[in-house]
């Protein structure tokens, strides 16, 4: 059972304020529909606000302004902010170092830090660098010559090619592979030659990566991850990428070679970009958009292709609309035909 903690205790931790009992004692963190007198909750969307009034918690993390309706609260800025340090508080407990275990495989000339774990079934190549309190689940490859920062979780069954680098508290999930050949191939007559790629894929600190995503090593300097990007399941980064510091890529987005993204970039679902772009900073694109050339700083673009979102919403409008317009046309067409004939008549 996690330790309690009072209201205080957590205002404090979370730069906020209570208003209510502040020796009230907590152990966890629930929503509000779900949580008990012992728990604490947090309202981040106002669509849920009355649920305030009928939840079960014995407190509530509010946004200043908001109705506690006679509830014990802790008001902060961020609710959403603070629910994921509360989780991580209550409910993250560290895992305890377990060395080289039996049944990894160690290749030559190996350095790896302090507190370190590696799991039985990992593989890990000649003259790769761990920093400390690396983990690496089962399963998982690392080539030769890669280098890995501090406090860098690998999951199972991710593959890391020779050379990359990675940087401190960096999070991989399964199944992703980081360094594979960019898709490069020069016309040979009928055929393809292929481009031999010779770079290598650089994660900075603070970066996550989904499972099942691809990244492709560069073919003769690096395909860069930036700080802080998070970047979700199923998502393509092709050769010679550079993606920005805090940026956010969403499921099943493919990035084609050589495109740059700037800084706190958000690509939707599904989104496709073409190869060669550059898209400034703050740029936000909606889901399933495509983007074919080059987009300013502080854009927020939607569709295929992409253009403004507010135009693409008044557009969006029309669609449905389109069927009785195609009637009305038609029948405005008829109407002038019938003149014409008429004038033509006279």
């Amino acid at each position: 059972m996690a330790a309690g903690r009072t209201l205080k205790e957590l205002a404090d931790y979370l730069g906020g304020t209570v208003a209510g009992d502040e020796g009230k004692t907590v152990i966890g963190v629930a929503s509000l529909d779900d949580a008990t007198v012992d728990q604490v909750t947090f309202l981040a969307n106002p669509k849920y606000a009355s649920k305030v009034a009928t939840t079960g918690a014995g407190a509530v993390v509010l946004p200043p302004g908001a109705d506690r309706h006679g509830r014990n609260a802790i008001v902060v800025a961020n609710p959403y902010l603070a629910f994921a340090k509360m989780l991580t508080l209550f409910h993250v407990a560290p895992r305890p170092s377990r060395g080289i275990m039996e049944g990894a495989r160690i290749g030559d000339g190996v350095t790896v830090g302090a507190d370190a774990t590696i799991y039985p079934g990992a593989t890990i190549g000649a003259g790769v660098t761990l920093g400390d309190r690396v983990t690496i689940h089962p399963g998982a490859v690392v080539y030769e010559e890669v280098s890995v920062g501090d406090d860098v979780t690998i999951h199972a069954n991710v593959v890391v090619y020779q050379g990359c680098r990675i940087g401190n508290r960096v999070t991989i999930h399964a199944g992703t592979v980081i360094g594979s050949d960019g898709f490069g191939y020069a016309p040979d007559g009928e055929g393809y030659y292929k481009i031999p790629q010779l770079g290598i894929v650089s994660i900075e600190d603070d970066v996550e990566i989904g499972a099942n995503t691809t990244i492709d090593r560069a073919a003769l300097t690096a395909t860069v991850i930036g700080r802080g990007t998070k970047i979700d399941n199923l998502v393509q980064i092709a050769h010679n990428c550079v993606i920005g510091q805090n940026c956010t890529i969403v499921s099943q987005v493919g990035i084609s070679g050589s495109t740059r993204l700037g800084n706190r970039v958000t690509l939707a679902g599904q989104v496709g970009v073409a190869g060669h772009l550059s898209i400034g900073d703050n740029v936000m694109v909606g889901a399933k958009s495509g983007i074919p050339g080059n987009i300013p700083s502080g854009s927020l673009v939607s569709g295929i292709p992409a253009f403004s979102h507010r135009e693409w919403l008044r557009s969006m409008a029309v669609v449905p609309k389109l069927p009785d317009l195609k009637k009305t046309v038609a029948a405005l067409e008829k109407k002038v035909a019938e003149l014409e004939a008429r004038l033509a008549s006279e």
